[in-house]
């Protein structure tokens, strides 16, 4: 008896593909374009399935990307001037928890978290300290915050400022998405509909004063982290993406002006043909959303994304087999058309990255891209009868999982309801039950064990880190105009409450010395948090 063998997703793979199956039957109506559809289209051209330039990395590979950022603002500049002179040309910043929840680092709920999972942002002369040498007009930046985000860029902005820089040419990204967060993740602090009046503020701001800026980068990723399969990771997300299009079109907004600053932000795990599948899919799936939301402009229906390969998928036992988990990712990631990359570190199921472990992640990168000639042509997979019916049955399922959102009235309401987290808990739990029964091979893990100790010296932060920047504050705070300050956020306040846009407020405040505690803190008191 010939076993049943399926994708990560569940979709069945037959022992042969052939022309047939490529071009099957179309899908039920009402659940996107028929498989035929994607076929002979050339890369660069609407509905984009095969990438959204012409030439792909032959013109320009995709930006390299670390993620990078622990302990203090001084210690995580140094990682990223090693970054850079490694060969990194775009920097991508991870924050401490107490600054993703807007926390100052001398809050009591901020004890024991201060620079431990990403570095610690306070004020301004934090983020000053953070690109000390770092000219921000000539580097690209990823900034993985969401419910802060709005903050993290005042400050980004203001230092921009300082630094005497066009602000009509400085580019990169703020995660921003703060849908996922109550799907998947949990760092937000405000309720859902004054969090996207936030986003949609930035939109509106960014499209007037920061026209090169990637205003939200709506995230599959941490969706994935939390076990759902590429299936729901693309539904749930490109759904998400659907909430905050029309959130903003309902402020007035020109579809075809924000809708060219949109991205995205996908997971890459190992099932390599799945994942590919899963890219395209996406991007065909975009376009068709796009369109029936009013963009004419097709820049503006296109999917532009950044991948991460799978920290889930890391294991503390064997951790060198990490390498090869990675190198598999990144492969999927770059023959599945991704715009920017990072590459997660071989130790980083046991700590923060090394910097040697950093290296190794970055090197993964430059060999695919310089080395392998996966990056030669435009879509290497395409026209392959397992890719294209692949790439067809990973659409429609994700297809019928949007058609679900929607009759429940969209993300927001799919959110309220529970419906995405039970979907992902229950995946997670399918999951783990395969790989506790031996169904799911992990190697190193529940095959091909070995009795071992770890040697790799994992990455410690030290806890005094709260003490320094506990310092920094007293010293801000005696140093600045207390009544100006109070000026400031008492502006915020009147903002937040008459639905005046708050980023030209926000910025006034950084500018000012300002916290992020500050600032959070003044808009809990109007918004309230989310329970």
């Amino acid at each position: 008896m010939n076993k049943t063998i399926t994708t990560d997703s569940g979709i069945e793979i037959k022992e042969c593909y052939t022309s047939i199956d490529v071009l099957k039957a179309p899908p039920q109506e009402g659940l996107g374009e028929a498989p035929l559809e994607g076929l002979e289209e050339a890369p660069g051209t609407f509905p984009f399935t095969r990438g959204i330039q012409p030439d792909m990395y032959r013109g320009r590979l995709w930006t390299m990307r670390q993620y990078a950022g622990f302990s203090t603002a001084e210690e995580s500049n140094k990682r990223y001037h090693y970054l850079l002179s490694q060969g990194v040309n775009g920097l991508s910043v991870a924050f401490d928890l107490p600054t993703q929840i807007g926390y100052d680092s001398d809050h009591a709920l901020a004890e024991g978290e201060v620079g431990k999972v990403g570095v610690a942002i306070d004020s301004i002369d934090d983020m000053e300290a953070l690109f000390k040498g770092i000219p921000l007009q000539q580097v690209s930046t990823s900034m993985t915050i969401n419910a802060t985000g709005f903050i993290l860029l005042a400050f980004y902005v203001a230092l921009a400022k300082k630094q005497g820089a066009d602000l009509s040419l400085i580019t990169g990204t703020i995660q921003n998405d703060i849908l996922k967060e109550y799907a998947a993740r949990g760092t937000y602090i405000y309720p859902p509909k004054p969090s996207m009046r936030i986003i949609t503020d930035i939109f509106e701001w960014c499209a007037k004063e920061l026209p090169k800026w990637n205003t939200i980068s709506i995230s599959g990723y941490h969706i994935r982290e939390a076990g759902s399969t590429a299936v729901q990771e693309i539904a749930f997300t490109l759904s998400n993406g659907k909430a905050y299009v029309q959130a903003a079109l309902a402020k007035g907004m020109n579809i075809n002006v924000f809708g060219k600053r949109l991205s995205f932000f996908f997971n890459a795990h190992n099932n390599l043909f799945e994942e590919v599948a899963k890219f395209r899919a996406a991007r065909r799936m975009w376009a068709h959303m796009m369109k029936e939301l009013g963009a004419t402009d097709e820049k503006a229906m296109m999917l532009r994304f950044h991948t991460q390969t799978g920290g889930s998928t890391l294991t503390a036992q064997q951790p060198m087999n990490n390498i090869s988990r990675v190198t598999i990712q990144t492969l999927a990631a770059v023959m599945g058309g991704t715009q920017s990359l990072h590459t997660n570190g071989y130790d980083e199921a046991l700590s923060l990255p090394t910097e040697e472990a950093a290296r190794i992640a970055l090197r993964t990168q430059q060999i695919v891209g310089f080395e392998s000639g996966v990056a030669d042509t435009a879509d290497p997979l395409g026209g392959s009868y397992f890719v294209e019916a692949l790439t067809s049955e990973v659409e429609q399922k994700a297809w019928e999982l949007v058609a679900k959102i929607d009759a429940m009235g969209g993300s927001v309401s799919a959110i309220e309801k529970g419906f995405m987290q039970d979907e992902i808990a229950r995946s997670a739990y399918e999951h783990q039950r395969k790989v506790e029964s031996g169904d799911k091979i992990i190697v190193g893990v529940n095959k091909f064990t070995v009795d071992e100790k770890n040697t790799i010296p994992p990455f410690k932060i030290d806890d005094t880190i709260r003490l320094v920047q506990s310092e920094k504050l007293n010293k801000l705070k005696a140093a600045r105009n207390s009544n100006t300050v109070a000026q400031c956020l008492s502006k915020i306040k009147t903002a937040a409450m008459d639905g005046r846009n708050l980023m030209p407020f926000v910025i006034e405040a950084v500018e000012k010395f300002c916290t992020l505690g500050e600032i959070s803190d003044v808009l809990r008191e109007v918004f309230g948090e989310h329970k």
